[in-house]
């Protein structure tokens, strides 16, 4: 049973992109490596051309990949995030209880997940404790440095 991949508009908007580059202009570049080393020469000792089927190899892997999680993606209907509990799609503003600081977090499906723009996963420790939480609740973390105290300060939709 494969598993739904959760994700927001943009999400999906950025997976078919790069399915689109991959197929498009990837696996012509490729090809053309590989055509380059063939006319190279003797192809058995022909470093450049084992690395151009090995990126092959990982573009059309990637390619396969980016199909499946596309055949099972599940648009979250921003619309429909409410504001009342934390869900997939929405936005989180916490407060650290030990070090006083303010964060802000997107909860996001895993294949969408990056923690550099702020967007966190269902499935990652924080995002598993705070998803089905109220304004006003505390969660507790475990993580390996040890246990992160959240409040929950505010929840909208995100953009």
């Amino acid at each position: 049973m494969e598993k739904d991949v959760m994700l927001t508009i943009d999400g999906l908007k950025k997976l078919e992109q790069k399915l689109d580059h991959l197929k498009s202009v990837r696996r012509r570049e490729v090809a053309e490596r590989i055509k380059q080393a063939i006319e190279f020469g003797d192809i058995s000792e022909n470093s450049e051309y084992e690395d151009a089927k090995n990126e092959q190899a990982f573009i059309e892997g990637d390619i396969l990949t980016l199909e499946k999680m596309l055949r099972n993606a599940k648009v979250i209907d921003e619309g429909e995030v409410g504001t009342d509990i934390v869900a997939l799609g929405s936005t989180v503003k916490l407060k650290d209880l030990e070090f006083d600081d303010e964060l802000e977090y997107t909860i996001v499906g895993s294949a969408e997940a990056d923690p550099t723009e702020l967007k966190i996963s269902n499935e990652s420790p924080v995002g598993q404790a705070i998803l089905g939480q109220r304004v006003g609740s505390v969660v507790e973390v475990n993580v390996p440095a040890g246990m992160l105290k959240y409040e929950i300060m505010e929840i909208r939709r995100h953009h």
